[in-house]
């Protein structure tokens, strides 16, 4: 049930979407690395090495009073037919996602290598899991999509691609606290003006303010749980 609360907390999130495409060049770098220390942006991550010139990359981090072990569960189950994206959910079903979220722990959901995750039905954006580490890590990457397949790496010379990656990084600390990641990377060509507008503009800004939110709700939602 759709409460006053949710409703004004996706108004904010709609305000702050605005705001960072608005004043994208003063506060991208504020925004493009939300709560993540010097360390963790400079740190090499499993996965940077498929986008090794990236044009748009944001780290997001944030602190979770949990181990490894109690959050992995809530991430492996990302994804429109699965648990959701815990982000703004309004917003996303505003636009047709079907978003549905859950605000517990399902199993049977948990994605494995080759699976997709999908941020919509299909014809919206989807990824696709190319690799992991179970409790520590899941890295997916950028699919086509109609056939929810990964195109292979860009070559060189090759003038026409997209190529993207999202990682999600558990890194438990010595306190018992686990610090979780959310990494993307990008590169694309050719680099034209509207791919510029597409991916740098619009789809930059509203990906982190989307991040944070979802970072905020896993950590609600694993220290409830703890």
């Amino acid at each position: 049930m759709t409460t006053l609360k949710d409703v004004l907390d996706n108004i904010g999130g709609a305000a702050l979407i605005a705001g960072c495409i608005v004043l994208r060049p003063l506060v991208r770098r504020r925004y493009s690395r939300w709560g993540a220390t010097d360390a963790e942006v400079k740190a090499t991550l499993p996965g940077d090495e498929r986008v090794p010139r990236s044009l748009v990359t944001t780290d997001a981090a944030i602190t979770i009073k949990a181990k490894a072990a109690d959050i992995w569960p809530w991430i492996a189950q990302l994804g429109q037919e699965r648990g959701g994206m815990y982000s703004y959910e309004l917003l996303e079903n505003l636009i047709g996602c079907k978003m549905r979220g859950t605000d517990r722990v399902h199993p049977e959901w948990e994605m494995k290598v080759g699976d997709l995750m999908r941020m919509g039905p299909p014809g919206y954006p989807v990824d696709q899991v190319i690799a992991l580490e179970r409790g520590h890590w899941l890295l997916m990457a950028g699919a086509d999509l109609k056939t929810g397949l990964v195109a292979p790496l860009p070559q060189p010379g090759q003038t026409d691609y997209v190529n993207a990656t999202w990682l999600l990084y558990l890194d438990e600390q010595p306190d018992g606290t686990t610090r979780l990641i959310s990494r993307n990377r990008l590169d694309y060509a050719p680099r034209t003006l509207a791919f510029k507008l597409i991916w740098e503009v619009f789809t930059d800004p509203i990906g982190c303010v989307m991040a944070r939110k979802m970072l905020l709700t896993i950590k609600r939602l694993v220290e409830a749980k703890a």
